[in-house]
């Protein structure tokens, strides 16, 4: 089979297609034809070494952490898929990643794809929508009537956010581009902060959660827009110092960790309509190198998606 691969830390450059063995699937696994595979900041920021103080790169690096596709081939004691089942599917180890035409997966890694959804969308949601899920489901539980404020409204994480937060009754608040201001509002935000023409820290306060996506700059100057009380949930991005006992509100990292019982949660929500994944453009597997050197401007409206042939 084919896929992208690195042997090396660097640029997108670094990136090569290649030929290596179809995986075989073991006891409890399923191959999975990749049919689509979505592009995560993660990605990069793994390519260029950036996330070796949370883990260890183990080279070659076959990158992606989500997708979709078709099952191909069942191992021993799968009974719940069957050959031709559409699924979309997180990735299961740290370098054997979805940038492949073929994966092999334990099979609770995997939910079926809705048949309304095109297999580019059914890739766009699994990751970002499990890093948004940890954040306001499981880390900083929105509740009905909240004021949440969700920073990059218009990314891949941000607007699934936006469509949590909504569902589960909140009032939506988020910050994105004046050119992204109406399709972050079509998500379910009722009031979009344009962060290239006002600061969001002198027009809000009082609200009960901040979703950070963004850390550095941006999550010192969250503290100021919550109430006393309120919680400011990050993600992994930009180095942040915890300032909540100055401010009188706490502070809560959202960790993705492999959850099951989660991606079945979301997975519903996608089925049910109440999320729908956002695909901002998709590009041939073949040109993975451009798709990274698109997500490292960090202005791509929803997700990147590699279409594999």
């Amino acid at each position: 089979m084919r896929v992208i691969r690195y042997g090396k830390f660097g640029g997108p450059e670094v990136l090569e297609l290649v030929e290596v063995p179809d995986p075989i699937p073991g006891p409890g696994e399923v191959v999975v034809d990749v049919h689509a595979a979505s592009v995560n900041p993660v990605d990069w920021k793994i390519r260029t070494g950036a996330m070796e103080r949370y883990f260890k790169t183990a080279f070659p690096v076959i990158p992606g952490r989500d997708g979709a596709g078709v099952v191909a081939a069942l191992g021993p004691g799968v009974a719940a898929w069957k050959v031709g089942d559409a699924a979309s599917f997180i990735a299961g180890h740290m370098g054997q990643g979805t940038y492949a035409e073929k994966i092999a997966l334990k099979t609770d890694r995997l939910v079926a794809k809705p048949a309304a959804l095109g297999f580019a969308e059914a890739a766009a949601y699994p990751l970002a929508g499990l890093t948004a899920w940890m954040a306001l489901v499981a880390t900083a539980p929105v509740e009905p009537g909240m004021a949440v404020l969700v920073h990059g409204g218009a990314g891949g994480v941000g607007g699934i956010a936006v469509q949590i937060a909504r569902h589960r009754g909140a009032r939506v608040i988020a910050t994105a581009s004046a050119a992204n201001a109406d399709y972050v509002r079509s998500l379910g935000a009722e009031r979009v902060v344009a962060y290239d023409r006002e600061d969001f820290a002198r027009v809000l306060n009082g609200l009960d959660i901040v979703f950070d996506t963004m850390g550095g700059e941006v999550h010192r100057r969250s503290y100021g827009v919550l109430k006393k009380g309120g919680t400011l949930v990050w993600i992994t991005a930009e180095p942040v110092t915890d300032l909540g006992a100055d401010h009188g509100v706490a502070v809560k990292q959202a960790v993705v960790r492999d959850n099951p019982d989660a991606f079945r949660g979301l997975a519903q929500l996608v089925a049910d309509g109440a999320i729908k994944p956002q695909v901002g453009r998709v590009l041939p597997l073949v040109q993975a190198a451009e798709a990274h050197r698109l997500s490292q401007t960090t202005h791509v409206r929803g997700k990147l998606v590699l279409d594999v042939p």
